[in-house]
């Protein structure tokens, strides 16, 4: 079982903090809104009251036996800033920051934030990648190019098998599941000598290029 500590319990913050404590990890929850942190008690192992800007606060919580932390101080950089400070000096390895802007994403890096989170900016790009590819269903960027999607079944493609489509040689990407839509069944890995159905949507992952260019094979 991992320790989070997350600081700042906007929408952001609470959202992550519910859904690792849902998954059986120890997660400590500190905000200097008392009533925000009456309401996140029942949702995380600890929740606190304070200032993740003083070292002294984060200490009293458990910050330096903490695995992860995570950031998320709304629009106030200032205190991501501070926060992110004292939690290096408590020897916190991995220091995830939500950002509110580019600039912010540079100076956090730059301050050694294991990774920035910018969730307009990432909700914006792949809503955007799904109207432009209307055979994309879902889609996660990676980075460098790269993206896993979530795509329907080209017509070309129904009733043969992976095997016969040879995906990886012609596409340079890989099919990691396959989801029988009428059954909500999901195939992980995915059977490489079963027919696609219509039915069928397919799991993804390659550059972004690549996957354009399958998804648009008549």
């Amino acid at each position: 079982m991992k320790r989070f500590i997350i600081i700042g319990m906007g929408n952001f913050g609470s959202s992550v903090a519910e859904a690792l404590y849902s998954q059986g990890n120890d997660v400590i929850a500190l905000d200097r809104n008392e009533e925000v942190i009456d309401r996140m008690a029942a949702y995380v192992s600890r929740a606190a009251v304070g200032d993740g800007r003083q070292i002294e606060v984060l200490e009293r919580i458990g910050a330096r036996d903490a695995d992860v932390a995570v950031v998320s101080t709304g629009d106030d950089i200032t205190a991501s800033v501070l926060t992110t400070l004292a939690l290096r000096d408590l020897g916190v390895k991995d220091i995830y920051v939500k950002v509110i802007s580019r600039d912010h994403a540079r100076v956090m890096a730059r301050l050694g934030a294991t990774e920035t989170i910018f969730p307009e900016r990432e909700s914006a790009q792949n809503l955007a990648s799904r109207l432009l590819e209307q055979s994309v269903l879902n889609y996660i960027r990676l980075g460098g190019g790269f993206s896993i999607q979530e795509m329907v079944v080209p017509g070309r493609w129904e009733g043969r098998t992976l095997r016969e489509l040879q995906l990886p040689s012609r596409f340079k990407i890989s099919v990691v599941a396959i989801h029988d839509v009428l059954t909500d069944q999901m195939f992980v890995p995915p059977d490489p000598d079963a027919p696609l159905k219509g039915s069928d949507t397919l799991v993804v992952a390659g550059s972004e290029e690549a996957l354009r260019r399958a998804a648009k094979e008549e």
